[in-house]
């Protein structure tokens, strides 16, 4: 008997192959579900900006627009915060950097071939 809301078992370990992931069922090296990332649309523009909302008045630098995929956008962000000399975090395809670092990473991000604007006041 099975009732409403119940979850079937799925094995995430196997002896044989290893870690298992739960949402395709394949060996983790070869997911597939977690390949089907869809990589963000925009219209070219990487926009830097800064943010102070929700942070008791610490502002961070934004950068939205790019359209990278999960994997590559952390790794720019990771370059990105060892520049700057400060921590950050990647949420919702958003790199967020801590500090006021716009002017520099405009430069920085030109030099890497992007077409960038300044966003915000």
């Amino acid at each position: 008997m099975v009732t409403k809301g119940a979850r079937q078992a799925v094995p995430v370990y196997s002896t044989e192959l290893g870690r298992i992931c739960p949402g395709c069922s394949q060996p983790a090296a070869s997911c597939t579900c977690r390949a089907k990332t869809a990589v963000p649309k925009g219209d070219g523009i990487v926009r830097v900006g800064r943010e102070t909302k929700g942070r008791k008045g610490s502002g961070v630098t934004i950068i939205t627009g790019l359209t990278l995929g999960l994997a590559e956008l952390k790794e720019l962000g990771s370059q990105l915060k060892k520049k700057c000399g400060t921590g950050g975090t990647v949420k919702d395809g958003v790199i967020e950097i801590q500090g006021d670092h716009r002017d520099f990473l405009v430069a920085t991000l030109q030099q890497l071939g992007y077409t960038v604007k300044r966003a915000g006041g």
